[in-house]
């Protein structure tokens, strides 16, 4: 952890202050994964990470303070999705190789936080400005290069100069994260993990370059 860590009433919190206050967001993720969102409670955040109450609101407002530092956490990881796109060939066995890795990445991002993930699909659904921004920078990390992944195609004549690249890269992200937060119901579909990446794969790759993949 870098930089200066501050309570809510503005002091610098020392070392182990700021060892305290991870161990709170530590533990409220962890019930993120078993718990509805708004049944989580102060009071279990603080028990589980063995302090108290008083302690949590040093550190944050609420309950949905500390969730919003978590999500904003996570959205600064989302950066790495992006390199699995910009300046990545989509030509030839190259480009179906950059497809294949792009839905591995998209698969994994949502598998390693699909807790908060939820969180922050459910608050943008609702209205809440503060998730949708978060929602929306997660997927612009990928949006951005994958429609400049477009734009350089179609600039070499191997995409319809008709095509709208922000509108593509658009439409394949939003499928891409719609299909990574609902892995668990595909399996309820009789579809395995091995048979969804291929599958995501390929309609990624006829969505940036019109074209079958060269495998």
């Amino acid at each position: 952890m870098t930089g200066q860590v501050r309570t809510v009433d503005g002091r610098v919190a020392g070392r182990r202050g700021q060892a305290t206050r991870e161990k709170l967001l530590d533990c409220l993720s962890d019930m993120l994964d078993s718990s509805p969102y708004r049944d989580v409670k102060v009071i279990d955040v603080a028990r589980r990470a063995g302090t108290s109450p008083a302690t949590f609101y040093q550190y944050f407002p609420d309950v949905e303070g500390a969730v919003l530092e978590i999500a904003e956490r996570t959205a600064a990881e989302s950066s790495s999705l992006a390199e699995l796109t910009a300046g990545r060939s989509w030509v030839g066995k190259a480009g179906w190789q950059t497809a294949q890795e792009l839905v591995d990445g998209f698969l994994e991002f949502w598998r390693k936080n699909d807790a908060i993930l939820r969180v922050v699909d459910l608050g943008a659904a609702e209205g809440d400005k503060r998730f949708f921004k978060i929602r929306m920078k997660i997927l612009n990390s990928v949006n951005s290069a994958l429609s400049d992944s477009v734009a350089e195609l179609q600039a070499k004549g191997r995409v319809d100069k008709d095509v709208n690249p922000a509108a593509i890269a658009g439409s394949l992200v939003v499928m891409l994260s719609a299909a990574a937060s609902h892995q668990k119901g595909f399996t309820s579909w009789g579809v395995k993990q091995a048979e969804l990446k291929p599958s995501l794969a390929l309609l990624t790759y006829l969505g940036v370059t019109g074209k079958k993949p060269a495998k």
